[in-house]
């Protein structure tokens, strides 16, 4: 096990109606919200008017910025950096998926700062304050309600980076299952696929000896993946619905990687598909993750053999590839009853940009990752194969 540091620094309210209680948990601390959102279902759905009442009640001053779309644009941070500034916003209080959420956390980082808050995402600067953020969150997927990161897409130069800082780790969020009864099926099997990406991620490690964790997230793969299949079969099932958004929470807030090296190589590659093509985060991830898989298990096959049988069940064979292969397509199958595609040409992605996409993801170094490192041509043999 590897050296790490831990900090939980979320308040989490998770249960039925606790939308209403937000304004308890503003007022006293501060004067004007900045309530942040995407969409007309949380405004059609009565939760905004909830939300508000509650602020009301607690005589706490707000202001409104809508417009967050799926891969949130610099464009309208800015804009929600200007309204913070010009209304003297002190808190800002995201309600949606984690779009708004990282939207909200831009927002946060770059008022108090001068320059281009895309500055942050670039590595040119690093943020010395924000402003505190809260979330509601209605789409569970990203993790983004618990977790230090935020990833933004900046539209003009078709690039999708990210941050992680622990000033933007949310003060609260309020996770109330509720809300996912009404969320559309492929909005719900993208989320799915993305927790379980998220877990992924970190079972994957070259780190030695972590026992803890690897049991701790064989097990969570196991209940997203029972728990995701059951919600979409029964999608108005609350107590599905809870397992689901309180995985993707613990699957990114930090406590599964203590100790351990984190992958996200598959993640870089997935954010320049999104970037140029616009691709639901989750939905692109069920296309890649596979063929990352092949592309590095000789890294360690014991540990994709390990993923077979403990995660999957599938029974020890004596082929050691045939045996880490059938774990990639029991993944593969399981996207798939999701109602998910696992090829880019089933979602019309082209295969023209590959090269220029391997660039992008490496960030112009030699490579990405930490369970193998892979280089520009070993992610345009990945997205090859993802075809």
């Amino acid at each position: 096990m590897d050296n790490f540091r831990f900090k939980s620094a979320t308040r989490i309210l998770f249960g039925k109606g606790l939308e209403t209680q937000v304004g308890e948990e503003i007022a006293g601390k501060y004067k004007k919200v900045l309530i942040h959102y995407g969409g007309t279902h949380v405004v059609k759905s009565g939760l905004v008017d909830r939300v508000t009442k509650s602020l009301e009640a607690q005589q706490v001053e707000f202001v409104f910025l809508d417009g967050v779309v799926p891969n949130p644009r610099l464009t309208l941070v800015h804009s929600g950096i200007e309204l913070c500034r010009n209304e003297g916003v002190d808190f800002i209080l995201a309600i949606g998926g984690g779009s708004t959420i990282d939207s909200a956390k831009a927002i946060a980082l770059g008022v108090p700062y001068a320059g281009d808050v895309w500055d942050f995402y670039t590595g040119v600067a690093s943020p010395e304050s924000a402003l505190p953020v809260g979330t509601i969150l209605t789409i569970p997927g990203s993790g983004s309600e618990m977790s230090e990161s935020s990833i933004i897409t900046h539209e003009e130069k078709k690039l999708k980076y990210g941050i992680d800082n622990e000033l933007i780790v949310p003060e609260f969020s309020v996770l109330n299952p509720e809300m996912c009864l009404t969320i559309p099926p492929r909005l719900m099997a993208a989320g799915i696929a993305d927790i379980l990406s998220h877990l992924m991620e970190r079972y994957f490690t070259p780190t030695k000896q972590t026992i803890l964790s690897d049991y701790l997230l064989e097990g969570a793969m196991k209940a997203v993946m029972e728990a995701g299949l059951k919600l979409m079969a029964d999608p108005k099932n609350y107590d599905h619905a809870a397992e689901i958004m309180w995985s993707a929470t613990v699957a990114h807030n930090g406590m599964l990687s203590s100790g351990r090296v984190e992958d996200w190589a598959s993640h870089r590659i997935e954010h320049e598909i999104s970037a140029l093509y616009d691709v639901t985060h989750g939905a692109g991830m069920a296309m890649v993750f596979p063929s990352w898989m092949r592309v590095v298990m000789d890294a360690d096959i014991e540990r994709f053999c390990r993923f077979a049988s403990e995660v999957f069940g599938i029974a020890e064979k004596d082929n050691r590839e045939e045996q880490a292969e059938s774990g990639i397509q029991a993944l593969e199958g399981f996207f798939t009853a999701l109602g998910l595609q696992i090829r880019l040409s089933e979602a019309g992605v082209p295969i023209d940009q590959f090269e220029l996409m391997a660039k992008k993801a490496t960030q112009n170094s030699e490579w990405v990752g930490n369970f193998k490192k892979i280089n520009a041509e070993d992610i345009v043999k990945i997205l090859e194969m993802a075809v």
